[in-house]
């Protein structure tokens, strides 16, 4: 049993189906074409700026499955101290927190941004401010705002019953309004851990053969609960 709850829990890829947009639609819509190499603007870079939480990682995972399943030799990096290390090579690389990049990653970023321009390739990247506000070298910081720049925007607490009925609607099943109730009072309450435990609530119930009801999601979130506590 606590096998199946690990599989159940399991997070599913990051993908751009099941990012909730809320008012990101354009950002996300736009991040995917960027990725599978759509965009006829020649852009080398993209920002994705917004508090933490927002869903900035999701939608750069999101856009390096996307550009690797379109065949691009596409890579995402965790942090900017990873930069060092990576090859040119890539068409596309995505790298998370660059505003966190020491001087050696800034001058990194700054030699893979001039490479990826030469070669027609992508680089894209998450913030937590503008790039006109970051504390990066100014050449850095130059080439970054001057590609396409959009800020992710958290969803407010009264839209996000309504992102997650669509959301499920999308993913085939119902979700009741009790239901929804019960995960935004005792679920986590960023989105990707929101969405997370509907993709989990939506498998436990096609494994058990049963509806989704408040009962149904309660003992999936106890599970969740006392599992790390398990031997």
């Amino acid at each position: 049993m606590e096998q199946l709850i690990f599989e159940l829990a399991t997070p599913e890829p990051p993908a751009f189906a099941n990012f909730v947009q809320g008012h990101n639609a354009e950002a996300s819509a736009t991040r995917r074409r960027f990725a599978e190499g759509e965009c006829g603007d020649g852009e080398t870079g993209i920002v994705l700026w917004g508090a933490p939480g927002t869903g900035k990682s999701h939608l750069l995972r999101a856009a390096v499955g996307a550009a690797q399943a379109a065949g691009r030799d596409a890579l995402f990096v965790a942090g900017p101290a990873d930069v060092t290390t990576i090859s040119t090579s890539h068409t596309f690389i995505a790298v998370d927190q660059a505003d966190t990049a020491d001087a050696a990653a800034q001058g990194r970023l700054f030699t893979l941004y001039n490479a990826l321009a030469a070669s027609n390739g992508q680089l894209a990247v998450a913030t937590r401010l503008a790039p006109a506000r970051l504390a990066l070298r100014d050449d850095l910081r130059t080439r970054l705002g001057h590609g396409l720049i959009f800020e992710i925007v958290p969803l407010a607490d009264a839209d996000k019953a309504s992102a997650l009925a669509v959301y499920a609607r999308e993913r085939g099943f119902h979700l009741g309004d009790d239901v929804i109730g019960y995960l935004l009072a005792h679920g986590r309450r960023d989105m990707s851990a929101l969405v997370g435990t509907l993709a989990a609530l939506d498998r436990h119930s096609l494994s058990q053969k049963r509806p989704i009801t408040v009962p149904l999601l309660r003992e999936l979130l106890q599970r969740e609960i006392r599992l790390p506590n398990s031997g």
